[in-house]
């Protein structure tokens, strides 16, 4: 069954973006690399990225929730379109420079950031509520694809050319996106929404609302709060994923590559099997048992001194998180009211955030005891992850009344209001 022409709109959109990142993967490094030979400013470029996602997800938020979203997502698409391609122009003419890049990347993650927020918050009236799991689920499959199959490859070819290929490549992608999000419909203000009555608040202050909402909601808090822990469960193997692989698989890179490429395949399985899967057991039990899937992929991944074998429970692994994923984004969008959607999406993508720094950070720690240890104690991470989930996501989630805290008189309204699955 069709999702209909305005999801069809959105996800080309948001596969056009995808690939555009992809290509950015392997190709913005390489630049830097080319510009510098000092490893402490390559990896500035990536500091840098995480930091500004990191300071600009609450104010972006607040703005996902006070104007029209696909204003929003074209807008950023198309700046970020036309900022690559004057870095490439630069590039091109022998004037760029690593702070140009630096500054480039920033504007890049900051508008990447306005972009995802605004896409996940668009989708609920893009498609309803019975279709999210498969619409959610679609989106991944494309992400995974150009993200993780087509452009880093792609983005390599493209540098092997010339510096200035990829950039101008990403920027048409971009630019692309953004044209192609004029198909989705507008979203009127006013009396429907909740948004463009009364005042305006302070943004401190309606950052505040929702992440007041998001903490006084059990479901949707514990979520939040889930991601938060399982993005440290992530980080902890994967931060050392490499030397993992160099000294307990004795693979190289080109293995290293071909067991990435393989967990791949593992997402895309979850993404198209994720609706089943959630409309035979429901969201409970799905959640919790992929995540338990998690940690028994990491446990053996640790035992194991076999490539092949690590490629398949990476795979496993990977469709653990891709079906948790979309399992949490759709409960997400279900429960949180619209006025407050871009802010809570924001609140909870700080957490995740800050679990993937906090994951990093500890894997390498624990790397220096052993590096299998790692890998351990991010699967015993997911294990109370499962536990939190068994504990904080009802049986029928849509049955889990709102919080009722005081918010704004423009949103009040519908913030007491729940958002039922069809």
């Amino acid at each position: 069954m069709s999702l209909g022409r305005p999801f069809r709109a959105l996800w080309t959109s948001s596969a056009s973006s995808n690939l555009a990142d992809g290509v950015a993967f392997i190709s913005m490094p390489l630049l830097a690399a080319a510009l510098t030979d000092d490893p402490r400013l390559v990896a500035g470029l990536a500091t840098s990225y995480a930091l500004v996602r990191l300071l600009v997800a609450l104010p972006i938020g607040v703005w996902v929730d006070r104007i029209d979203r696909r204003t929003m997502l074209i807008v950023a698409n198309l700046i970020r379109g036309l900022a690559v391609i004057a870095l490439a122009v630069s590039v091109q003419l022998d004037v760029g420079s690593l702070p140009l890049l630096c500054a480039a990347f920033a504007m890049v993650g900051t508008l990447e950031s306005a972009a995802d927020n605004a896409s996940v918050s668009l989708l609920p009236g893009v498609v309803p509520d019975q279709h999210l799991d498969r619409a959610n689920g679609r989106i991944s499959a494309a992400q995974l694809i150009a993200d993780e199959f087509a452009g880093p490859p792609l983005g390599g070819l493209l540098f092997a050319v010339a510096a200035a290929t990829p950039l101008y490549f990403m920027g048409g992608l971009w630019a692309a996106a953004g044209l192609l999000a004029l198909a989705l419909p507008i979203r009127r203000l006013g009396a429907s929404t909740g948004i463009g009555l009364g005042p305006r608040q302070p943004a401190l202050r309606e950052a505040m609302q929702g992440i007041r909402w998001l903490a006084g909601n059990r479901t949707v808090g514990g979520l939040a709060l889930i991601g938060a822990l399982a993005s440290v469960g992530y980080m902890l193997p994967f931060s050392i994923l490499v030397l993992f692989a160099e000294q307990n698989l004795a693979l190289d890179a080109f293995g290293y590559g071909v067991i990435l490429a393989v967990s791949a395949l593992g997402g895309l399985v979850g993404s198209f099997a994720t609706a089943r899967v959630t409309g035979l057991f429901g969201y409970r039990w799905t959640i919790v048992v992929s995540l338990l899937t998690g940690a028994v992929a990491l446990f053996a991944l640790s035992a194991t001194t076999n490539g092949v074998v690590a490629a398949v429970l990476l795979a496993v692994y990977i469709l653990h998180a891709v079906v948790w994923g979309i399992c949490a984004t759709s409960l997400r969008q279900r429960l949180v009211p619209d006025t407050l959607r871009g802010r809570v999406n924001a609140a909870s993508r700080v957490l995740s955030l800050l679990g993937l720094a906090i994951g990093s950070a500890l894997g390498g720690l624990l790397a220096v005891t052993s590096l299998p240890l790692s890998i351990v104690v991010g699967g015993a991470v997911f294990v109370c992850c499962a536990v939190l989930a068994a504990l904080v996501i009802p049986r029928h989630p849509h049955a889990v009344p709102t919080n009722s805290i005081s918010v704004d008189p423009a949103v009040r309204g519908e913030a007491d209001l729940l958002e039922h699955p069809k």
